[in-house]
């Protein structure tokens, strides 16, 4: 059984307020549900969050998957750690050449006077900046 720590909806229309609960990924959002581990209410400035932190460590040391969402509200509270940023592009991403197309590309008539009208542009503007 896979399991999952999500946010399950509740509350009136259009005023939402969810509860964070481990469930079964199989079963539907606010379907059947293994515990409640705390609740989230974003109608209210600040925001309220309110979990029992062991439960939650405890739930994901069995290997329970939180959610997007809940993982957001977990670093929030200093549950788990905050997400490695992404890499940046370095040098050696820049050095590689792109793989070989497999078919060439069909080059129409408008294209190609296209790129003569750029190369006359460019050679145009080198003329005028060299004199």
């Amino acid at each position: 059984m896979a399991v999952v720590i999500r946010m399950m909806r509740a509350g009136a229309k259009k005023r939402p307020f969810y509860r964070i609960v481990v469930a079964d990924s199989r079963r539907q959002r606010d379907g059947r549900f293994v515990e409640i581990l705390g609740y989230y209410d974003p109608m209210v400035k600040p925001f309220a969050v309110k979990m029992n932190e062991e439960k939650v460590k405890s739930w994901i040391g069995q290997g329970a998957q939180p959610s997007t969402q809940a993982a957001s509200l977990f670093r929030r509270v200093g549950i788990i750690a905050a997400r490695p940023s992404k890499p940046t592009k370095s040098a050696a991403a820049a050095d590689k050449t792109p793989a070989p197309r497999a078919r060439k590309r069909k080059v129409t008539e408008r294209k190609t006077r296209a790129k003569a009208t750029r190369a006359k542009k460019r050679a145009k503007v080198a003329a005028t900046a060299s004199a």
